[in-house]
């Protein structure tokens, strides 16, 4: 199971090198309205994980990485969302 999570989470690290932050994919969408109230950030960004969940469902609804973080972590916590490649490294390092 360790190997599955491991070759997940590299693939997942992998894919988000190449691509760029996850702001632009969705602002293709709505604009800054697609993830923002009324297109301006929270403080504490209860709105904007409430957003997240909202379309791609809970931690427990997606894969396996997500799921082992439920009621650890949020959205936010990894998805570094106006950042180029949304990578996750420094955070991931902060626990293990």
């Amino acid at each position: 199971m360790n190997k599955f999570v491991t070759a997940a989470a590299a693939l997942m690290f992998s894919w988000a090198a190449v691509a760029g932050s996850v702001a632009d994919s969705h602002t293709d969408m709505a604009g800054c309205d697609a993830c923002h109230d009324d297109g301006m950030p929270s403080s504490d960004l209860v709105y904007e994980n409430e957003t997240c969940v909202g379309c791609h469902g809970d931690l427990a609804d997606l894969t396996q990485v997500h799921q082992d973080h439920q009621g650890m972590m949020v959205c936010t916590d990894c998805h570094i969302t106006h950042e180029e490649g949304d990578d996750a490294s420094s955070t991931c390092a902060n626990c293990h």
